[in-house]
C-alpha cells in the first residue's frame, strides 16, 4: 500500500480559486460528510454566504479565519444577489453554502439565472443529500432486488405547489422508496395520501435534523407517521422515507452472483 504523506492531504494544500461564485452543497449537517472539494473551497474562500438556520456552525470552523461570513436566513434573494455580485466584481471568491445537495430544493435555479445575466462566473459543487445520509444511518439499501428498484424524491404540495401529475397520491401508486422532503407541517395530509397505495404497516423512517447534534430518527408504521411526528414535535428539517426496503425482506443483486457474467467476469455456472 502506498504510504500516506502530508502533501497528499488536499485540505492542507493551498487550493487555487478564482473570483466567482461557488454554490456548494453543505450536506445534511455533519461536517465530515462534506466533499473534499467543498472543504478545499471553504479553506480558501474570501466570502461565505450561508443560511444559518440550515447550515451548522461546525462547518464554519473549516473556513479561513479572516473570511467574511454573511448570514442569509433572514434575507431575500433581492438582498443576497447584489452582495454576491459586488464581492465577485471586487475580485473575491464567494462560497454560497446550501444545505444538502444544491440540485434538490435549494432555490439555486433563480440564483444561477441572475448570475448569468450579470456575467458572473459560477460553479456548482454537489453535496450529500438527506436521503443518502438517512439510508446510511438506517443501514439500508433503498433499491433491493425483487422488492423495490425506484427511488422517488418529492414533497407534498404546500405554500410551494407541485404539478398535478406529481401529486403525492399519484407518486405513491408506484410503491417505490419514496423520500418525502419539506412536508412535516402537512404530515396528516401526506399520511392520508400515502395510505391510498401503501399498506398501513409499511415502515416509515422519520429523520429529523440528520447530522446535527440533536438528530432524531424514528422508524414507525405508516399509520403512526403523523402521530409520531406530532408527539416528537418534528416540524422543521424532517425527511420521511417510506419504503418496502425498510422491512427485513432480503433480496440479492445479480451483479455479484456467480451465475452472472459481465465484461470483467465470466459466469461460474
Amino acid at each position: 500500500m502506498r504510504e500516506f504523506t502530508e502533501d497528499m492531504c488536499y485540505v492542507n494544500q493551498v487550493y487555487p480559486v478564482e473570483a466567482g461564485v461557488y454554490i456548494v452543497g453543505a450536506g445534511p449537517g455533519d461536517p465530515d460528510l462534506l466533499t473534499v472539494k467543498a472543504q478545499k473551497l471553504l479553506a480558501v474562500g474570501d466570502v461565505i454566504l450561508f443560511a444559518d438556520s440550515l447550515v451548522p456552525e461546525q462547518i464554519l470552523d473549516l473556513c479561513r479565519k479572516d473570511a467574511e461570513l454573511i448570514r442569509t436566513a433572514n434575507q431575500t434573494l433581492e438582498e443576497i444577489m447584489p452582495l454576491m455580485i459586488e464581492r465577485v466584481r471586487s475580485h473575491k471568491s464567494v462560497i454560497r453554502l446550501h444545505s444538502g445537495d444544491p440540485s434538490l430544493y435549494s432555490a439555486i435555479h433563480e440564483q444561477m439565472h441572475l448570475l448569468k445575466e450579470a456575467n458572473i462566473p459560477f460553479e456548482v459543487i454537489p453535496g450529500i443529500s438527506a436521503f443518502q445520509a438517512a439510508a446510511a444511518k438506517l443501514k439500508v439499501e433503498l433499491t433491493v432486488p425483487g422488492l423495490v428498484q425506484t427511488i422517488i424524491l418529492t414533497r407534498i404540495s404546500g405554500r410551494t405547489g407541485v404539478p398535478a401529475s406529481e401529486e403525492l397520491a399519484t407518486l405513491a401508486a408506484h410503491q417505490a422508496s419514496l423520500c418525502l422532503y419539506l412536508s412535516a407541517r402537512h404530515v396528516e395530509d401526506a399520511q392520508t395520501k400515502l395510505l391510498e397505495h401503501y399498506p398501513d404497516d409499511t415502515l416509515v423512517a422519520i429523520c429529523f435534523r440528520l447530522g446535527w447534534p440533536d438528530e432524531k430518527i424514528r422508524v414507525v408504521s405508516l399509520k403512526q407517521m403523523a402521530e409520531c411526528t406530532q408527539k416528537e414535535q418534528l416540524i422543521r428539517t424532517t425527511l420521511y422515507i417510506i419504503s418496502p426496503a425498510l422491512s427485513q425482506t432480503t433480496g440479492r443483486s445479480r451483479l455479484y452472483h456467480p451465475e452472472h457474467s459481465h465484461l470483467f467476469r465470466s459466469s461460474h455456472s
